[in-house]
């Protein structure tokens, strides 16, 4: 029996992508949520909008866990940046999940209890393979690797791409800290205390909640953020960019489908990025 993988977004454009990409596709309404199922590269994918925050992204992520007995939980979609070593259209990979306005030591008395939450390794290590295979230089090197005559900027100007357009500057991806809070941040303070309680790279409003429901199921998962912003814009502000929220929210979708792909073939299933 294949595997079931769940793919989940907190907007539509975040997945629209993955539906798309589904064969033998279906639809149904259940739970406050319209579920897309059907099969891609050997895998039975589920795949849903939960809506913004915490509590939207968890009762999806349990939904599509008890219903449909995934097997492993991915989300993906935009962030704002608080890493000054990233930048607008960069990805960091959830390695760690942390809530933001939550007292965690409360958290921690129930199953599963931790404070902090993570994506699976082996998940991480496969969305790096696929940044790298995307022509994406790994942020932690230093700006130094992005510039022409590195090594790093030598193997992603080979990507198919970037052959196009081996002049402009590659974006990087970062193995790093995802902040998780329930309300949009915005501007200098609520930025800085972001950064001063989490020491994140990025800010959203769902991760942490993923990757908590994914290990009080023991199910595992990976958060993937694309950033669409440096947290310096109103939410409304950030929506008037459509094209560009568009575009981020792409990134994060195509690298999605590239990971289950490379899964698929770690499994013995052909791939080609």
């Amino acid at each position: 029996m294949a595997p079931t993988i769940a793919i989940i977004g907190a907007l539509d454009k975040e997945v629209r992508n993955i539906y798309h990409a589904l064969e033998k596709g279906t639809v149904t309404d259940e739970a406050g949520l319209t579920v897309m199922g059907g099969s891609y590269n050997g895998f039975n994918i589920v795949a849903t909008t939960a809506g913004m925050g915490t509590v939207n992204v968890a009762a999806a992520t349990q939904h599509l866990i008890s219903v449909y007995g995934a097997n492993a939980v991915i989300f993906s979609g935009i962030a704002g940046g608080l890493n000054p070593a990233l930048h607008i259209g960069d990805v960091v990979v959830g390695e760690c999940l942390r809530y933001i306005d939550t007292d965690t030591a409360l958290i921690a008395e129930s199953a599963p209890h931790m404070e902090e939450f993570a994506s699976s390794d082996f998940l991480v290590d496969l969305a790096e393979e696929a940044l790298v295979a995307h022509g994406f230089v790994n942020a932690a090197l230093g700006e130094e690797a992005s510039e022409t005559g590195s090594d790093a900027r030598a193997v992603a100007d080979a990507t198919l791409f970037r052959r196009n357009n081996p002049d402009a500057d590659p974006h990087r991806y970062l193995r790093g800290t995802i902040a998780t809070g329930n309300r949009f941040i915005t501007g200098d303070g609520l930025r800085a205390a972001v950064v001063a309680a989490t020491q994140a790279d990025c800010a959203e409003m769902e991760g942490a909640a993923v990757a908590h429901i994914a290990a009080k199921n023991q199910v595992d998962c990976l958060v993937l953020r694309a950033i669409s912003d440096n947290c310096d814009e109103a939410y409304d502000a950030l929506c008037e960019r459509e094209f560009d929220l568009d575009e981020y929210a792409k990134t994060a979708s195509d690298l999605t489908l590239s990971i289950i792909r490379r899964l698929g073939a770690k499994l013995g299933v052909s791939f080609r990025d």
